[in-house]
């Protein structure tokens, strides 16, 4: 009988993090026993993954000693990777494309056309079909879904974007008249939930539109497959997923894998810090960021002012990202900022799911090109394509950069 050949070594300097190609394994068949493959590993390997070449979209969920758990791997008959590292990787449809791959109709309004785009060119069973988007003369909607026959029996989604009243009324009636065209299921791709930030009453008669836009979109009418889902990211306050009714099947999805990934190609990625401006953003960010060193911050009140006040964490040194959901006018990104400068942060940058910027208010956020302005500059301010016109504005304008959100789409089209 053949010999086994020896496991391949890895030579890995000591100073540097480990960067695996697809062609790359740490493991490396030995024999099998009952169908079960068994494994050999260098028993000397040390090493900190920190990113993965030609494929972004891997986490870590455990790293272990490698010395201790050597021994054990040799004299165990189970799989070595839950004992050593643990790699997922999230994919979308069109890195595995199968032939079981759902096919999807996919509608869009003249906002997220860009982004509509993006997501067919992510999976090939993604087909974009256009809408004839008209008005009347006394400036009413006047909508035609060409070939409408064409799609009965198939699934179908329709990605929407609520910037504005009037674009939400324009959207409502194809949203309402989808699913009954006798198709076998409908989505609605919402990325960013416009009135979230209305989701509760402080004085009697203060109106919870957060719960009113809910409550409409509860109503779509059932397709043939049941209740609509709805794709969204972000949505602001955690009890809004409560708002809706049992006709609508509210899928809750984040942009923060989105920052993680882009987090790890930064040249100081192991000099990162997460800030969160507020309690808000740490009950909604903490979990999926809790790797990293954190920093929270809380407004206080003196007199008649509420001021930033670091409440947890020290940032001497280090490049932090603040993250939060959402900016509007982007005053409390702001403040925090100047009060992470002053506690010693070197670099500041900060990240958003969704970049409303009304009135032009992106351009307060200047751009730190060569470092040494934390104070009064962003190194970096990612957000994402949920909101497409802010993202016509700050394309190709540091600090901006835009995180797409159509892989992450696409893969929650194949649900």
């Amino acid at each position: 009988m053949a010999a086994t050949p020896p496991p391949p070594s890895l030579s890995l300097p000591s100073n540097k993090p480990l960067t695996l190609k697809r062609s790359h394994s740490l493991f490396h068949p030995s024999k099998k026993n009952n169908n079960k493959s068994l494994f050999s590993f260098s028993s000397n390997l040390r090493c900190e993954i920190k990113g993965f070449e030609g494929h972004r979209r891997w986490t870590i969920e455990r790293i272990s000693d490698m010395s201790k758990d050597s021994t054990a791997l040799s004299n165990s008959n189970t799989n070595p990777s839950s004992s050593l590292v643990s790699v997922s990787a999230v994919t979308s449809a069109s890195q595995f494309p199968t032939k079981n791959a759902k096919k999807v109709v996919l509608f869009f309004c003249a906002e997220t056309k860009a982004l509509a785009e993006k997501i067919a060119a992510e999976c090939e069973a993604i087909e974009l079909r256009n809408i004839s988007w008209g008005k009347f003369p006394d400036g009413f909607p006047n909508i035609f879904i060409p070939n409408a026959q064409g799609i009965r029996g198939m699934h179908v989604a329709f990605l929407a974007s609520f910037s504005s009243p009037a674009v939400i009324f324009e959207q409502i009636p194809v949203i309402y008249a989808l699913p009954k065209l006798f198709i076998a299921s409908f989505t609605l791709v919402l990325p960013f939930f416009p009135t979230g930030t209305s989701e509760r009453m402080e004085d009697e008669g203060d109106i919870a539109t957060a719960f009113t836009l809910a409550r409409l979109l509860s109503n779509i009418p059932i397709s043939r497959g049941g209740p609509t889902s709805l794709v969204t990211f972000d949505i602001h306050a955690l009890q809004e997923r409560f708002y809706f009714g049992d006709n609508i099947l509210p899928c809750f999805e984040s942009g923060i894998p989105l920052l993680k990934r882009r987090l790890q190609d930064l040249p100081d990625s192991d000099n990162i810090a997460i800030a969160f401006p507020d309690d808000g953003a740490w009950k909604r960010f903490h979990k999926q960021l809790q790797h990293f060193p954190t920093i929270v911050c809380a407004k206080v009140r003196e007199g008649d002012q509420r001021i930033v006040r670091i409440k947890e964490g020290d940032p001497r040194d280090r490049h932090i990202v603040i993250v939060d959901d959402l900016v509007q006018s982007g005053g409390t990104l702001i403040e925090c900022q100047k009060v992470l400068a002053a506690h010693g942060a070197s670099k500041i940058s900060a990240y958003v799911t969704h970049g409303i910027f009304p009135n032009n208010s992106w351009a307060r956020f200047e751009h730190d090109n060569g470092g040494g302005h934390p104070g009064s500059a962003f190194t970096y301010f990612w957000i994402t394509d949920s909101c497409p016109l802010t993202v016509k504005e700050v394309m190709n304008r540091p600090p901006f950069e835009v995180l797409s959100l159509s892989s992450s789409i696409s893969a929650s089209l194949q649900i």
